[in-house]
């Protein structure tokens, strides 16, 4: 028992140092690209600083997702959650404040997994249905609600009210800065101007991630360790897990299946409608349409993670740093071109090791390899043959290379098994 305890430790131990050897490893990727494109954007504080704000509502609607799935409720409501708690968040935060908005988010978001967990839970709805029914029910619903509340604001006119969006927040979240290092003196951000090597590089990131960081994004990333301690080190978070892999063997052990699915759903929906919130925050007010499809790209950074909380947050970084280094410079996509095809190689280089050192020198293996060698070269042909991108080739560039590497990722996914399972008590399965 104390032998494997302490295997097990070491396992953790392992994936620990290994998982801060990646991150070194792709720091100084970045850098070396940055370097040889002449594309200082790739590890700006300004990028960075772009990517927090744009990962912040993808990775909340992912960990909301994550909530569901490890308890069996297929989510892919989670945009229609996301409506509610935008929508929740300006009609309460122009009346009383970022507070106020922020626990009318979290209960509008809340509202949408109610309706979620007696859908699926209680009624034995199919999961997919139910959540398409949300996504089409959260902006028609909204959208009502500002006709009803909102005209007489628009005719009085109330600043920033109309039928679309909301009256600007009465009072906004507070930011904070790192003292010293991204703040006042600012040795970061002189540090970053240096363009030193791998040194401003690792400075213009960690400004980019401390400097006027909204008190909401603390919150976010502090979700993240708080989910993996409750479901992975918790009875409550067994019992919880439990019902997403074999809820009638759950049942068996004394478990109210039930109530914890209904629990599990209603803490995604606020924390879709956290993510929600998030957006309100960022631009003071309630717009109709802000979510932009991110409660789905939230649940692809959330299967991109293996449904667990820090594969989680890497996939919507990801994500966020794709598309906040679109906003920022059509260059640094060119140079982003560059560190893809640096990532293809070192994939290529790792499988093929791996595959060898199993002993499985199979067709396949060796296919997926040449491919990733293939998609290399046409990176590195594009960086070398264009020197400004048309507009539309920037837009979805980013995206392509988030897709690579999702591709790479999804050859070791395994999902709940009973994921998405109709249960009913007392049924054998």
């Amino acid at each position: 028992m104390t032998t494997s305890v302490a295997s097990s430790e070491a396992r953790r131990v392992r994936r620990y140092h290994l998982a801060l050897v990646g991150v070194a490893v792709l720091i100084l990727l970045l850098s070396l690209a940055r370097v040889i494109a002449d594309a200082p954007e790739l590890t700006s504080s300004g990028t960075f600083s772009a990517a927090l704000l744009l990962a912040v509502p993808i990775g909340l609607a992912g960990l909301g997702g994550l909530w569901a799935e490890r308890a069996g409720i297929v989510n892919i409501g989670l945009e229609g959650m996301m409506v509610l708690g935008t929508w929740f968040a300006g009609w309460a935060g122009y009346q009383w404040g970022a507070t106020a908005a922020l626990l009318a988010g979290l209960a509008g978001g809340a509202i949408g997994g109610l309706i979620h967990a007696i859908a699926t839970v209680s009624f034995g709805v199919d999961h997919i249905i139910s959540g398409v029914a949300i996504n089409l029910l959260g902006p028609g619903v909204t959208r009502f609600l500002s006709e009803v509340l909102y005209a007489q604001g628009t005719a009085a006119g109330e600043k920033g009210a109309g039928i679309t969006s909301s009256p600007t927040l009465s009072s906004e979240a507070p930011s904070v800065s790192l003292p010293l290092l991204s703040d006042g003196p600012d040795l970061l951000g002189k540090l970053e101007n240096t363009h030193w090597f791998l040194l401003s590089d690792v400075a213009g990131i960690l400004r980019g991630l401390t400097h006027d960081v909204n008190v909401l994004v603390i919150l976010a990333v502090a979700l993240i360790p708080l989910t993996f301690f409750l479901l992975w080190r918790t009875s409550f978070g067994l019992r919880l897990r439990s019902c997403g892999e074999n809820p009638w063997a759950a049942e068996s052990l004394g478990v109210n299946v039930y109530l914890t699915k209904y629990v599990a759903t209603v803490i995604s929906g606020a924390l879709a409608g956290l993510g929600g919130v998030f957006l309100v925050f960022v631009t003071t007010k309630y717009v109709e349409g802000q979510t932009a499809g991110r409660g789905f790209i939230g649940l692809a950074a959330m299967i991109f993670g293996n449904w667990r909380p820090g594969g989680l947050a890497a996939g919507a970084s990801l994500f966020g740093y794709a598309d906040g280094l679109q906003l920022r410079s059509s260059q640094a996509v060119t140079g982003l071109l560059l560190f893809g095809a640096l990532l293809l190689l070192i994939y290529t280089g790792r499988e093929v090791r791996r595959r060898l050192a199993a002993g499985e020198p199979g067709v396949r293996q060796y296919t997926a390899a040449v491919a990733a060698v293939l998609a290399a070269v046409v990176l590195v042909w594009l960086w070398m043959t264009v020197d400004k991108l048309p507009n539309e080739f920037v837009f979805i560039t980013p995206h392509v290379l988030t897709l690579l590497v999702l591709s790479a990722a999804s050859q070791s996914l395994r999902a709940p098994q009973a994921d998405g399972v109709r249960y009913r008590r007392g049924e054998q399965h």
